[in-house]
């Protein structure tokens, strides 16, 4: 009897877990809709935006502007997009293990690095290894959006003209669908004009106001669609990767949940027979 009751209990513990990762599941679900939604919505201006510094890059030489400011590289900066929360299987593990590879790869020390971090996760991780945290913001839980990139663009724009840092890299997970999100690396400063094809014709642009006046205004610009992309994906991604982990949980609670009621059954069905045997042998001890 102690057994059975103990197997109601896991039972009943089990059953509570599911109903909460259900839960949390629809939330997920909600928030990955309208997260999903400002991803597709902002895709098709970051991609002509991409489109016209792709053009821009095919007018030749183009006038200094500290944002193009090409100098030996002593210090990098990296912008980690993680999550405030946990709950979400390997979201954050993989971007904070993308990070860690790239810096391996590139034969870098702690000393040479000074991280941004966006998410409470990615902070707490490096925080503790040695790394600089120049800077620190917390995801929204609703999702980042236009103010929290415009403050994250006017940091990283400032400490790469202040020189602090001479590069800087943009990392983040790509939402593809609500099951799969990609890491990814981007270098973001100095701004490099995107390759067109190799056997592109080269314009010759005449530029109304002048080119530097352009530049001013464009260059920022480009600085925020992309810093503003980067964090709409990794919200959806957050939230796609948590759906999917609390989808995941509730499968396997189910499955627990089935697998304690049959040996419960089978606990309650042995007890039976024993008790029916211990009656039927009593009944037997007292004929003889």
């Amino acid at each position: 009897m102690r057994t059975l009751r103990g197997m109601r209990a896991r039972i009943r513990a089990a059953k509570s877990i599911q109903q909460i990762t259900r839960a949390m599941k629809l939330v997920s679900a909600a928030r990955l809709r309208r997260a999903q939604d400002r991803v597709l919505s902002a895709r098709p201006y970051a991609q002509r935006m991409h489109e016209i510094m792709q053009e821009l890059g095919r007018a030749g030489e183009l006038p200094d502007h500290p944002l193009l400011q090409q100098r030996e590289v002593r210090t990098y900066g990296f912008v980690l997009a993680t999550s405030d929360r946990g709950l979400c299987g390997s979201y954050n593990m993989n971007l904070v293990r993308t990070l860690q590879n790239t810096v391996r790869e590139m034969a870098l020390s702690p000393e040479q690095v000074r991280l941004l971090c966006i998410g409470r996760r990615g902070y707490q991780f490096f925080g503790k290894r040695g790394y600089t945290i120049a800077d620190y913001r917390s995801m929204p839980t609703s999702g980042a959006g236009l103010v929290e990139a415009r403050a994250l663009t006017d940091t990283v724009q400032s400490m790469f003209i202040s020189g602090e840092v001479d590069k800087v890299f943009l990392v983040y997970s790509q939402f593809i669908n609500p099951v799969t999100q990609r890491p990814i690396v981007v270098p973001i400063l100095p701004i490099e004009p995107p390759a067109g094809e190799d056997d592109a014709t080269r314009y010759d642009f005449i530029f109304e106001p002048s080119a530097e006046q352009l530049l001013a205004r464009l260059l920022p610009r480009y600085l925020l669609t992309v810093v503003l992309q980067a964090l709409l994906e990794a919200s959806a991604s957050e939230h796609g990767a948590r759906m999917t982990a609390m989808s995941m949980a509730s499968d396997n609670a189910g499955k627990m949940i089935q697998e304690l009621t049959l040996t419960m059954n089978r606990l309650r069905q042995a007890a039976i027979t024993k008790e029916i045997a211990e009656v039927v042998g009593g009944a037997e001890a007292l004929k003889g």
